[in-house]
Parts: structure tokens; C-alpha cells; sequence
């Protein structure tokens, strides 16, 4: 077959396949026109999916006569007109194609009334043979309506799905635009039933309306501005994680967005907090210079490629890591649960005693101790009551200890409360101004000491502590060889681990933050890892993932009785720690139920 030019039909089907991949991609492309063209109110109705029927109607500036076949035309318009628009442009819209693809794939219809016109025009378009213009009646703005889609392409229609999953793509497309401009009011209806009614409010109130109740409760707000680029939105704690990506959008300069470089910021700001394979909820607005960003990079305009890929990385990373950095609550000044030691300090326990108030004996909840529960909780071993005589009653004692107990307020600078119990050796059961605090404390200790053990390390002041005797134990061959040539490594990590033969090492230090871990069971780790991914990449990419590790060595055990001073230095910790409210792997490490909570499970009101 000779070199020939193709006809325009042709061309215009060839580039709808890019452009049109369904009805969802139509209604992005209609969607996004009537945003430039400055609507506020825009209408979306659909038949069957939108295979039937998809239209758009707005309330924009609309298309003058003379320009609108020129609207349907292949390459025509009106958003830039020379390659510095192009590198500059901010419009969603720019190249052209979109209304022609679509023209030459269905049976289109685009009635415009401009701004200043005495009334609409229309034109007709039946798989890309257009009618003459005809006047129609409109009140202003503009009306685009797709009939029967890749009806004189029955080969591209087969790969159309049943109406539903069509629909649903067509929804997440609604979805996506309305997000991006709450300013806008949007209207959904399908085969005459109304889905999605937005009126238009702020970003906030938005996002909540079109992600939910349950995304706004756990959304953290972050407005980050550095240099040309800003960062705002709401991105959810890593509780609310989803099985799935249905709950992110990223906009840049207002348009959707799927870009790997992007994605791998905001991946790597949740990887210390997300649990395993669960995914983020955020919505995210980047805002850069047009002229640092390209967006001509896919006729659909959902990729974009950076000047300076490195600087919105790392912008984007730290911005989002700032705002994912909550402590448990709002204190941010509270005594650390571990007091800095030197190489030559003698091992501290676990929790470091501090004066903090207690306003209530441990109550003995685990199982088998309940029987002595109101000798231990007036039993004379514990001082009476002022003004308690020594012949007082159970009752009497209770009365008093009432009355004391609510003139004791609890400081509001706390806001994880105060222990008054540990539940099976598992949780610490707390009191705050609001009611109860339940708290892992495992899940709890081991996020703080992961913490502690990165600060330690960015300021490579991890401090050592010999063992008073050298653990020694059975080595195979390639943990002996590794604890030989990455001496200088387990040095920076705290450790070191002396060879005795070839099938045995010792423990002579660890970390002295670590001074209560099995050292032998945290030696071995820590080589395993050392072997498995080479000393250079232990203390760098996978650095973290080795300190959550030794972090968890470290962390309290279950069954493990503490003290109502050891609970509230870790509450206190847990205030005054980043992240506290996840541990290393994402898990959530307290929950609170307020007095309402508990009123309503115990229909106290009703």
C-alpha cells in the first residue's frame, strides 16, 4: 500500500482512542472546559453509564457564534496560541482535542450562548459530520451532550463494561473535578436519579462531603509553603488506612494527577507509620510555577513531568513527614521516659520514676486478683482519708475518698490523663478531662524507643553500655564473618560483638537504651540484617527498618506488671513523642472513649 494521508475522520477516531477511553474520559474533558471557562455551577446527567447519553451543562461565558464549529475542529484552541503558552500554561484544557475525538466517536451536540449574545447557538456532529449552526434557546453559558458512544465503532464499543462499572468510572471522574474546585457547585444525576448534589463551600467542608464523615474525623490539615512551591490539604492518619488507592487524589495546579514521583514522596512520609500493604487516604493540592512543570506529557494530562523532580520530592516528603509527626496529644513538654546515659552510666530501668500525681491505687483487673479488690482499694495498708476515723466503714472510707477525688481536677496539660489500671498485663487503662484512655503499651513503649534510637543515630550519639559479664553464644560461620568485617558498623549502632572461635561470639555492650533487651536475640538480629543487606545500606535505606527491630527488642512485654508511676512516664513519653499515635508498624497504640461514648453504651440519658 502506497504513502497516503489519512482523512481527517480517521485521524480524529485514531486520537479519540487515547483521548476516550470510555465515557469517564469524556466527562473529564467536558468537565475540565467548563472550568476554564469560569463556571460556577455545573450539571452532569447521565443514561446508562453514560454509554446512552453524558451531559454537561454550565453557566461559563460560553462560545461565541463565529467560534463554535471552530470548536469541534481538530487543534483548535483557545487556551494558548505559541510554545511560551505552552511552557506557561495554567488553563486545565490547552491541546485541543478532546470535543473533536469525541465528535468523531458519538452523536455530540454543543449549544453556547457568549456572554452579550442575544441568544444560543447550536451545532450537530454525527461521527464527525458536522451540521450547519442553528439557533437554540439557552440562558447562558454552554451545553455539550455525547449520545450512543463508539456507535459507528462497534469493535471499541465491545470493550465498554456492563452500565455500572461504566457509571462508577464516570462518578470517580465527577469526583475528582468537584474536589478540586469546592468553589464550583456540581450536580450529579443518573437515569434521573440524583447522586451528588455539592454546593459550593470550602476545601475542608469539600473533601468531607465527597470522601466522608469517617476521612475528615482522621485528616490531618497541612499548608506547606517553600520557595515556588506549596503544599496543602488533608492527608489521614495512617488509622484510617485503606486495602486500596480509592481514597487518594493529587492535584497539581488544580488538575489530577498521577505521577510516580509524587506517589514515591508520599509512600515514603507514611512508610515509618502505615501498617504492611495498606494504603494512605490524602487529598493533596501542589501548587508550582506553570513554567517548572510540564503538563504536555499524555494527551489525557493526567502525567506531568518536573524541572526539578529532586527539590519537589524532597518538598513534598518533608512537608507531609511534618504534618504525620503528631504526638500522642497536645503536650510537648514532658520528662522522657529514659534519661540519656553515657558509655560509662550504670543500665536504668525501663521507666524512669517520675513525681507525677496518682489519683487512684492500682486497681488489680487481671485475672484472680479480684477478690481483695476493696481491701486494696480502702484496705488500711493504704493511708485513711482526711478526717477519717479509724472506725470508719467501707463506706465512709468511699465517701471520703470521693470527696477528695473531685477536688483533685486533673491538669489540663496532660491530655493522655492519668493510670488507674492495667488491664491482663496488656493495656494501661487512663483518665483524662474527657474519660478513658486505653493504651498498648507495648505498641506504645515501642514506638518511643524507635524514636529515640533515630534521634540517637542522625546525631551518632547512640551511647553503649557494657555488659557486667560478656554473653557468649553459638555463631554459624557467616554470622562470626559478619560480626568481623562490619565491626565499624554494630559500633555505630552500639554494639560490640568480640569473636571467641569460629563458631562462637560475644555481647560486650549494646545500646544503653537497650540495657533491658535479650542481648543475645538483638545481637543476632541485628547481624542478620547486617549480612542479609550490606553495613552501607543497613545505616541508610534500610535503616529503619533495623531500628524498628531493635526498637521492638526493647519495647515492654505483655504480662509485664508496671507500676502506676511507670504508666504515667509512659503516658507522658507517649505526649511528647512524634508519632506516638501509631507504632512501627502502623497498628494505632491508644483509643479514647469519652464520657459521652460510655453514657451512650450504657444508655445512660435515654
Amino acid at each position: 500500500m502506497p504513502i497516503q494521508l489519512l482523512p481527517d475522520v480517521l485521524i480524529s477516531q485514531i486520537a479519540a482512542g487515547e483521548v476516550v477511553e470510555r465515557p469517564a474520559s469524556a466527562l473529564k474533558e467536558f468537565l475540565e472546559n467548563s472550568l476554564d471557562a469560569q463556571s460556577t455551577d455545573i450539571a452532569v446527567s447521565l443514561q446508562q453509564g453514560g454509554i446512552k447519553s453524558l451531559r454537561v451543562a454550565d453557566d461559563g461565558i460560553g462560545i461565541p457564534k463565529e467560534e463554535l464549529a471552530l470548536a469541534l475542529a481538530r487543534h483548535a484552541t483557545s487556551k494558548i496560541a505559541s510554545l511560551e503558552d505552552l511552557e506557561n500554561v495554567a488553563s486545565l484544557g490547552f491541546r485541543g482535542e478532546a470535543l473533536a475525538s469525541v465528535a468523531s466517536v458519538s452523536r455530540l451536540s454543543l449549544t453556547s450562548r457568549a456572554r452579550g449574545e442575544r441568544h444560543a447557538w447550536r451545532i450537530d456532529a454525527d461521527g464527525g459530520q458536522y451540521s450547519a449552526l442553528q439557533p437554540a434557546a439557552l440562558e447562558g453559558g454552554s451545553i455539550v451532550e455525547m449520545q450512543d458512544l463508539y456507535f459507528n465503532t462497534p469493535a471499541r464499543r465491545k470493550f465498554l463494561k456492563t452500565e455500572a462499572t461504566e457509571f462508577g468510572h464516570c462518578e470517580e471522574a465527577f469526583k475528582r473535578v468537584a474536589l478540586s474546585r469546592p468553589d464550583v457547585g456540581f450536580q450529579l444525576t443518573h437515569n434521573g436519579s440524583a447522586k451528588w448534589r455539592l454546593p459550593s463551600s470550602e476545601a475542608s467542608k469539600r473533601i468531607g462531603a465527597v470522601l466522608g464523615t469517617e476521612f475528615a474525623a482522621a485528616a490531618l490539615p497541612l499548608d506547606e509553603q517553600g520557595g515556588a512551591l506549596r503544599l496543602w490539604g488533608m492527608a489521614a492518619k495512617p488509622t484510617f488506612s485503606r486495602m486500596g488507592r480509592d481514597a487518594q487524589y493529587v492535584y497539581v495546579n488544580g488538575r489530577f494527577v498521577r505521577d510516580k514521583l509524587i506517589a514515591h514522596a508520599i509512600r515514603q512520609a507514611y512508610q515509618d507509620v502505615l501498617h504492611h500493604e495498606r494504603h494512605p487516604a490524602f487529598v493533596l493540592f501542589l501548587e508550582i510555577d506553570p513554567a517548572l512543570v510540564d503538563a504536555n506529557v499524555h494527551p489525557t494530562k493526567t502525567e506531568v513531568r518536573f524541572r526539578d523532580g529532586q527539590a519537589v520530592h524532597r518538598f513534598i516528603f518533608h512537608s507531609l513527614h511534618k504534618a504525620l509527626a503528631t504526638t500522642a496529644g497536645t503536650a510537648t513538654t514532658a520528662a522522657p521516659l529514659i534519661v540519656a546515659e553515657t558509655a560509662s552510666a550504670p543500665p536504668t530501668p525501663a521507666f524512669q520514676a517520675q513525681p507525677y500525681p496518682t489519683y487512684q491505687p492500682q486497681i488489680p483487673l487481671r485475672a484472680g486478683e479480684g477478690q481483695n479488690f476493696y481491701e486494696t482499694l480502702f484496705g488500711r495498708s493504704t493511708p485513711l482519708p482526711t478526717g477519717t476515723s479509724e472506725g470508719a466503714t467501707f463506706a465512709d472510707i468511699a465517701v471520703a475518698q470521693a470527696v477528695q477525688s473531685i477536688s483533685q481536677e486533673l491538669p489540663q496539660d496532660f491530655p493522655l490523663g492519668f493510670a488507674i489500671a492495667q488491664l491482663h498485663g496488656v493495656y494501661v487503662l487512663a483518665q483524662n478531662k474527657q474519660g478513658l484512655i486505653v493504651v498498648d503499651m507495648h505498641a506504645a513503649h515501642e514506638r518511643i524507643m524507635y524514636e529515640k534510637l533515630k534521634t540517637a543515630l542522625d546525631a551518632e550519639a547512640i551511647a553503649t553500655q557494657p555488659l557486667l559479664l560478656p554473653l557468649s553464644f553459638h555463631a554459624d560461620r557467616l554470622e562470626v564473618a559478619t560480626a568481623e568485617e562490619q565491626g565499624e558498623v554494630l559500633a555505630d549502632l552500639g554494639f560490640e560483638i568480640a569473636v571467641l572461635s569460629p563458631t562462637t561470639l560475644a555481647v560486650r555492650s549494646i545500646p544503653a537504651i537497650l540495657a533491658d533487651s535479650d542481648a543475645v536475640a538483638l545481637a543476632r538480629d541485628v547481624l542478620r540484617d547486617v549480612r542479609e543487606y550490606g553495613g552501607s545500606r543497613v545505616l541508610t535505606e534500610r535503616r529503619n527498618e533495623l531500628l524498628a527491630t531493635m526498637a521492638c527488642h526493647s519495647a515492654v512485654r505483655a504480662n509485664r506488671s508496671l507500676t502506676i508511676t511507670e504508666m504515667n512516664a509512659l503516658l507522658r513519653d507517649m505526649e511528647a513523642t512524634e508519632r506516638s499515635e501509631q507504632c512501627n508498624h502502623g497498628r494505632p497504640t491508644w483509643f479514647h472513649l469519652s464520657m459521652a461514648d460510655l453514657d451512650k453504651m450504657f444508655m445512660r440519658g435515654q
